[in-house]
């Protein structure tokens, strides 16, 4: 049986720390939630750079993983809410597992701690997160 995986990038990384947390998975799914947004910009609606930036994670993490595996990523996730990018995500692909990528420690921002929250939260499913140095 195929394993899937959801990759939820709130940062940008070709790590090879990815690269490993992935292995064995013959389907990955990638979503990157705009989660680099003060909340001053939130509150404005100030998000361009911030989706933006999770475009730009998505293809990164996308590239990184590609030699390991089928990846497809949802060019509708670059939104603020990390919780419905994994409900959406999870409506049209089965994962096994949810990988969630986050800045290490203090570094993380409130909306990363949000999507490990709704990834938690995700039906069951087992989640690991990893928490990476911004490429």
């Amino acid at each position: 049986m195929a394993k899937k995986v959801l990759v939820v990038a709130t940062v940008p990384s070709d790590d090879a720390q990815l690269r490993e947390a992935i292995s064995g998975a013959d389907e990955i799914k990638v979503v990157a939630p705009a989660a680099d947004v003060s909340w001053l910009d939130w509150l404005t609606n100030a998000e361009d750079d911030a989706r933006r930036e999770a475009r730009e994670a998505a293809e990164r993490v996308a590239s990184a993983v590609e030699d390991e595996a089928s990846v497809e990523i949802d060019r509708t996730s670059q939104d603020t809410d990390a919780a419905q990018a994994i409900r959406d995500a999870l409506r049209t692909f089965q994962a096994d597992e949810i990988v969630v990528l986050t800045r290490p420690g203090e570094d993380t921002t409130w909306l990363e701690d949000e999507a490990v929250r709704a990834a938690l939260d995700a039906h069951g499913i087992p989640v690991r997160q990893l928490e990476l140095m911004q490429a």
